[in-house]
């Protein structure tokens, strides 16, 4: 888009020239993409005017129509600050992190008032606080036991309220203060150990350190010694840990090594961690989608995703990626925030330290072409076998299907569900409400979706499928190749039958039937089941929206707000129905509760 013509123009010239963030938005609000600068209006302002912008730019600023900013007070603030809102928006033309496989967290429910200490796979915005992932399953199983009998802190499910008559076992061991119990600790204590587990899975030893020490000194005074001794041997604990992190020697360093590769559509990122000098385990991440995007700033994103979540940042970081001196520097600077200590960021040119980012420049390699370009390979031989089975002169690389669904004849619904390139594109399924035309209507309900896709894509100057599935028998093969006769447009077309499982093609008295192993025959009968649950969902879905306007909104004075409240407060119209007037009076007010009644129970 010009630089004269976009909407945001303007307000990119007045942003501000400090350090921050800068968000674009869609007419809805709905976010689009964060980016940091370490100065706004220079930033802001390079989008546009510019004709060599990456088609993933060029497709967010067709789409933007805000532009927001805040202003922090360095360079790492608003890096810290960009990650923060990625996480949170998700948005869509960030380059955003997806894990191959899931790695072990420990999680503290700090959103609850009495938190306990669980392990788990999963990360959720839950409100809660997670710590890893960890360098495999037996380091996160030695820190929950460290959690369970050293911090005293619960790891138990039940619901808390100081009614049970006694404590479990954990708390006779000295594993668990008890809160279950009326009377044997406070909440104050309780949040203390809470407080001191998060710093200790955290990696936060030197603050960890003196808060142990303050509270063993404490118990001693209180003549409390067997806390005091316990206190003592966790402090011992901590100082070894702490001293397995801390010392680097030469030849047995801690380091992490991150390599990049991408192809101009995906991307991924391998990383090999070194402890002690060794190689302790791979980790592989994809970007996928990404567009024709640096290995620098698929570098950078991911560093920024990775270690906020990482529970131990070593102080020595090797990467092949090239970094501009900017780029290097602000990397340092937010690793040193995170860790608390100095960090280097370098690229090893010779010796041992080459060789290392050598190999996790192949394993980048091989694990992008085991991701991206092996699942293309298979997509490639389902599209010739598509093509080979229906006599095509090339391959299918784009399969639409329909199917009907209807309740009684009524609110009957039709879905489009597409298969592109060996998966389902769920953004570009369609739904289409058709016109009541009773009992016995699939024919027309197929004549008028295929009219109504086709017409479309025929009027936009669209690319057209490859090939036509539609979920039925020879019926609605007639009526959908009725349909696109009256388009005059000539696609490839076949049906798929329910219970036999049969493939019936135009001209054909008898279907084909193709051997259910077949791959080719899978992809069919996939987009057919897809297409089927797509329909059958938006057509329930009709229907509860027919009868709730049907019912409820008939009602004069009653909207769609008001019959949703209705429907939240009672459960459904017939519960409305049966609600007393004092309860809708209640619920919606004198006049209108009192109004709401009368109408229901007019006739009686």
């Amino acid at each position: 888009m010009a630089e004269t013509t976009h909407p945001l123009l303007e307000r990119a010239r007045e942003a501000p020239t400090s350090p921050g963030v800068y968000r674009f938005a869609d007419s809805r609000g709905t976010v689009l993409y964060v980016g940091k600068a370490r100065d706004l209006r220079r930033r802001v302002l390079s989008y546009f005017g510019r004709k060599d912008l990456p088609d993933r730019t060029v497709a967010m600023l067709d789409i933007a129509r805000k532009l927001d900013f805040t202003v922090t007070a360095s360079e790492v603030e608003a890096f810290i600050l960009e990650n923060t809102l990625i996480k949170r928006e998700r948005p869509r033309f960030n380059v955003m992190l997806k894990d191959d496989k899931t790695y072990p967290y420990i999680k503290v429910t700090t959103g609850e008032r009495w938190p306990r200490v669980e392990f788990t796979r999963k990360v959720q915005k839950d409100g809660h606080t997670y710590f890893g992932p960890f360098l495999g399953q037996s380091m996160a199983r030695s820190l929950m036991e460290l959690a369970r009998t050293r911090f005293t802190v619960r790891t138990c499910t039940i619901e808390i309220d100081g009614k049970l008559p006694r404590p479990c076992l954990y708390h006779h061991l000295n594993a668990c203060l008890g809160p279950c119990v009326d009377g044997l600790t406070t909440h104050e204590q309780y949040a203390e150990s809470v407080d001191e587990l998060k710093l200790f899975l955290g990696g936060r030893h030197k603050e960890l350190l003196p808060k142990l020490e303050k509270g063993m000194w404490a118990a001693s005074e209180r003549e409390e010694f067997e806390r005091a001794a316990g206190l003592r041997d966790l402090m011992a604990v901590v100082r070894r840990l702490g001293e397995k992190q801390d010392v680097e020697l030469g030849g047995h360093l801690h380091a992490d090594v991150i390599a990049v590769h991408a192809d101009g559509a995906h991307a991924t990122v391998c990383v090999l961690p070194y402890r002690d000098g060794r190689l302790v385990d791979k980790r592989e991440f994809h970007f996928e989608g990404v567009g024709d995007v640096a290995p620098a700033e698929v570098l950078v994103a991911f560093v920024a995703q990775y270690y906020e979540a990482n529970p131990f940042i070593p102080a020595v970081v090797e990467t092949p990626v090239d970094l501009s001196q900017e780029e290097r520097s602000l990397l340092e600077a937010y690793l040193e925030h995170l860790r608390g200590g100095r960090v280097r960021l370098t690229r090893p040119q010779r010796g041992s330290k080459a060789r290392r980012v050598g190999l996790a420049d192949d394993n980048a390699r091989a694990a992008f072409a085991l991701r991206f370009r092996a699942p293309r390979s298979q997509a490639q031989h389902l599209e010739r076998r598509l093509g080979e089975l229906f006599g095509l002169e090339g391959p299918v690389r784009s399969l639409e299907c329909f199917d009907i669904s209807h309740s009684s004849g009524r609110h009957t619904t039709a879905s489009c569900v597409v298969w592109r390139s060996g998966r389902m594109e769920r953004r570009e399924y369609r739904s289409y409400n058709i016109k009541e035309a009773g009992r016995g209507a699939d024919f027309a309900a197929i004549a008028e979706a295929v009219t109504r896709r086709y017409r479309r894509l025929r009027d936009e100057g669209r690319d057209m499928p490859d090939l036509i599935l539609i979920d039925g028998g020879l019926g609605q093969l007639n009526a959908a190749m009725a349909a696109l006769d009256g388009l005059g447009l000539n696609l490839p077309l076949a049906a798929l039958a329910k219970r036999e499982e049969a493939v019936w093609l135009p001209g054909r008295d008898e279907p084909i039937e193709p051997d259910g192993h077949d791959p080719a025959h899978l992809v069919l009968r996939q987009a057919r089941d897809e297409a089927h649950r797509i329909a059958l969902s938006r057509q329930r879905r009709r229907r509860k929206k027919k009868t709730l306007a049907t019912e409820l909104l008939n009602i004069p004075g009653v909207g769609p707000g008001r019959a949703r409240t209705l429907l939240q407060v009672f459960g459904s119209v017939r519960g409305v129905q049966q609600a007393s007037e004092e309860a809708l009076v209640e619920r919606m007010g004198p006049r209108m509760g009192c109004h709401i009644w009368r109408h229901l129970h007019a006739g009686e």
